[in-house]
């Protein structure tokens, strides 16, 4: 990108913020030039979130400045950015299921939007021209996630945006999606939109990105231009040297069936949910399969399933087995006892209890492991299991009396995976382990994931990060509407065929075994 001699279209300059307790931004500068896509990298806990909320006026800064076009401003809250034309894509979208694309849009404009036959028309002209093709009338919960994502960028565009902030915004998008959102976001950096693009997918943001700032503890720690460094370099400058980061991990052949899934279909009875059809799957000791696929294209049907939390009638037990017995009858603590150990997609709620010490959650599971004695709870077994996770997982928190809710999400999802690797399971089941984790934290969980499957562990891996799957999983297949492509050999497959499977493109779910 050539320079331009007129001023950027966004500066900060010495933006600090400070909690109670935590310097999260400490003196950034951060420049962003019209028609520049500028990546924002950093760890968790780096400070890139409350630096997103300064820009758009959803949390007012300590002190620094910000400089809009040349002119000193203050953004006080999202009404007054948008004015501005500052848009945001959050990660998780805001979007009503039950209104149509047309109306979604019309709640963002407010007035603006004019009549439904006034407004359609320019939501297809503004998609059209932007290559996003999206039919006003249609429902958004009948959308794909990327079609959702593509109502969320056009909400935007439709309010004369002159830069647009995304937040991980390719996190659950196929491999065809996020080409086809990179086409949109070259063609509107063209017409002269700066885009600041916050992601942790080191090889998107090389083949993107004019230029990068990188954020650690709150400062500035470098800046470079991405196409010109390595994901290594880029992780370096996130993370420092940290152990782990050019890992390659063998792939393995596994050994005996430890889990099976035998012809599995599950009828849904919620209307934003997905029934499965036909789902046939085998977990063999020592290996790792993953399944890719898009969110709810039936992930958490199967995970529950697996889990105990849904039960099958007794007549159709046999469809889930763990070594060879029946067990999709029984409840998530029968199937604990034949060594099965679960890491839920959902971190606080699902996987710890926020209140809690790291302790008590501790206890949660692993309660059949020596921490009870005729009844009652051995509390000093209890904390030495606390300790021993966090000692052995680098899990950064005060002590094992912290509560779960006072841990950044990458400790807290490393606290939840050893505490289930410290019940030496059979098999583990793993829903997006490290969902919204730094690359630091990513690559300890991996580490992790390798030396339980050394160990004799069968584990399945289901998760929306086709870069973990291929270099983790052994087996790879995907989910697409509640059936399950075949499973393939990694080092056999490449991300396009997966891609494919994870749009629906692949052989009758009798073929799957």
């Amino acid at each position: 990108m050539s320079p331009s001699a007129s001023p950027a279209r966004l500066e900060l300059r010495a933006i600090s913020k400070r909690y109670p307790g935590c310097l999260a931004n400490d003196r950034i500068d951060l420049r962003i030039q019209p028609g520049e896509i500028h990546a924002l990298l950093g760890e968790n806990g780096a400070g890139k979130s409350t630096l997103m909320k300064i820009i758009y006026g959803v949390t007012q800064p300590d002190s620094g400045e910000l400089y809009w076009q040349g002119r000193r401003i203050q953004v006080r809250d999202p009404a007054q950015a948008r004015d501005l034309g500052i848009g945001m894509v959050f990660q998780h979208f805001s979007l009503f299921e039950t209104l149509t694309v047309a109306q979604n849009i019309a709640l963002a404009l407010g007035r603006q939007a004019g009549t439904p036959q006034q407004l359609e028309p320019k939501i297809r002209e503004v998609a059209q021209r932007y290559g996003m093709g999206l039919e006003p009338e249609r429902l958004v919960h009948s959308l794909s996630i990327g079609e959702r994502q593509r109502v969320e960028i056009i909400r935007c565009l439709m309010q004369d945006i002159r830069l647009l902030i995304l937040d991980e915004p390719t996190s659950v998008l196929t491999p065809q999606e996020v080409d086809e959102l990179f086409v949109t976001l070259r063609a509107l950096a063209a017409e002269g939109c700066s885009i600041l693009f916050i992601s942790h997918k080191l090889g998107e943001v090389r083949a993107l990105c004019h230029s990068a700032t990188v954020l650690r503890a709150g400062r500035v720690s470098g800046e470079c231009v991405p196409s010109q460094c390595s994901d290594l370099q880029l992780a370096r400058l996130m993370v420092g040297d940290a152990e782990g980061l050019e890992a390659s991990y063998p792939k393995v052949a596994g050994g005996l069936t430890r889990l099976r899934v035998d012809d599995l279909s599950w009828h849904n009875a919620d209307p934003f949910g997905t029934s499965l059809r036909n789902l046939r799957l085998e977990v063999r000791s020592g290996e790792i399969v993953g399944i890719a696929g898009v969110a709810g294209n039936g992930q958490d049907e199967l995970l529950a399933l697996l889990s105990g939390e849904v039960r099958l009638a007794q007549e159709e037990r046999a469809r889930i087995s763990i070594d060879g017995e029946p067990v999709a009858d029984l409840y998530p603590d029968a199937r604990r006892q034949r060594g099965l150990a679960f890491v839920p997609a959902e971190r606080l709620g699902h996987g710890a209890v926020p209140e809690l010490s790291l302790a008590d959650n501790a206890l949660l599971t692993a309660f059949q492991h020596g921490l009870l004695s005729h009844g009652m709870i051995r509390s000093h077994k209890v904390l030495e299991l606390a300790e021993e996770i966090i000692r052995r997982f680098a899990v950064k928190t005060p002590d094992a009396q912290a509560q779960a809710r006072s841990l950044s999400g990458g400790n807290l999802q490393k606290f939840i995976l050893g505490r289930e690797i410290l019940q030496n399971p059979r098999l583990l089941v793993a829903a997006h382990p490290t969902w919204g984790v730094d690359v630091g934290a990513a690559a300890a969980i991996h580490r992790a994931l390798i030396a339980l499957r050394d160990a004799g562990a069968a584990i399945l891996v289901i998760s929306e990060d086709l870069d973990e799957l291929f270099q983790i999983s052994d087996r790879l297949g995907a989910l697409c509407s509640g059936r399950l492509s075949p499973l393939q050999a990694t080092g056999q497959t490449h991300t396009v065929e997966v891609g494919r499977w994870m749009a629906g493109q692949f052989a009758s779910p009798q073929d799957a075994a």
